[in-house]
């Protein structure tokens, strides 16, 4: 008895330690600590948890997009979160990369509407008859131009929508302007202060440096050239995007312009079957994820599937082809 005791107790040790092996236990490589990666972070962890409450999804703060596609092309990281525009440039292995990425493979979409804005101080505006970025350096204003810093894909974005629009750093410097590289939140200290006179960045509609901005200067929302939309987005992998009218308080119509998104990216040595069980969490227990912030409301399975950059791992794709998302 003492034996066949001995024998039932091993054998559910080593099913739980199987079960136990079976669950995922991952790194995900996000940005700042207290940020909205952090947030979705969280999320994810409480989707997987759902179907499997051994699983864990450990969230590392990192330096961004940029450093996590580094960690994964190195293998160093089981996840990373990154936008669609830094993959766009890790698969061309352009900077800030010194050769193309080979073993990215996405798992889910987190969200696609950071739509870049090109705030304007009113009274510039006016007096140099300038409602679109394609006005700016025909116009000569000698504009101090908030850009986000070096390391951060919104930076990329804005330079090369603006070179696109005829305003390259060359043409800016003749015209008695210059680039000042700061945060988001910094854009709107520094727009308030007077020490810049346009704000450029790609985050959510009325993400709060936008409203202290919006709230406490006259400015108004550049409109972007359909031609300097498609360009970026074939360069860059993002979307168009139309900010809706009334976003702002000097903004009665619609503006156009295009959206990086974000996204989750594992690498080619995660199994099929994390994978699988990844997906699977994250699509049957989406409200877990959207529920971390309002700006998170819009995510749905549509949403979660829609990247277009990168292949999906074999096993989300079998999810989301058996939900009947994909083909």
């Amino acid at each position: 008895m003492i034996f066949k005791a001995l024998t039932v107790t091993l054998g559910l040790a080593v099913s739980a330690g199987m079960a136990q092996a079976d669950s995922i236990n991952m790194n995900l490589s996000g940005g700042n600590p207290g940020g909205l990666w952090s947030l979705l972070g969280a999320g994810m962890d409480r989707a997987v948890k759902a179907d499997d409450p051994a699983a864990v999804i450990t969230y590392q703060a990192t330096g961004g997009g940029f450093a996590n596609l580094a960690l994964l092309a190195a293998n160093r990281t089981d996840m990373g979160l990154v936008h669609d525009a830094e993959v766009k440039l890790g698969l061309n292995g352009q900077e800030p990369f010194k050769a193309p990425i080979t073993n990215l493979q996405a798992i889910g979409y987190m969200y696609n509407w950071a739509p870049m804005h090109f705030f304007l101080e009113q009274s510039i505006a006016e007096q140099y008859g300038i409602d679109s970025i394609d006005d700016i350096a025909t116009s000569g204003a000698p504009l101090t131009i908030g850009i986000n810093r070096s390391g951060n894909i919104t930076s990329d974005v804005a330079v090369f929508m603006l070179a696109q629009a005829g305003l390259d750093e060359e043409t800016l410097t003749a015209n008695g302007g210059s680039f000042v590289r700061a945060g988001a939140n910094e854009q709107g200290d520094l727009m308030q202060d007077g020490r810049i006179d346009m704000a450029t960045n790609g985050i959510f509609i009325r993400h709060s440096s936008f409203r202290a901005i919006d709230e406490n200067v006259d400015v108004v929302l550049l409109s972007v050239p359909q031609e300097v939309i498609d360009a970026t987005n074939e360069a860059f992998g993002t979307a168009p995007f139309t900010i809706p009218g009334g976003s702002y308080s000097k903004q009665p119509d619609d503006v156009q312009t295009m959206a990086l998104g974000a996204m989750v990216v594992a690498t080619d040595q995660m199994s099929d079957e994390m994978a699988e069980k990844l997906a699977s969490g994250f699509l049957k227990n989406i409200d877990e994820i959207r529920n971390v912030h309002n700006a998170m409301k819009a995510l749905n399975p549509e949403i979660l599937v829609s990247q277009t950059v990168l292949p999906f791992h074999p096993g989300a794709a079998k999810v989301y082809r058996e939900a009947g998302l994909i083909e």
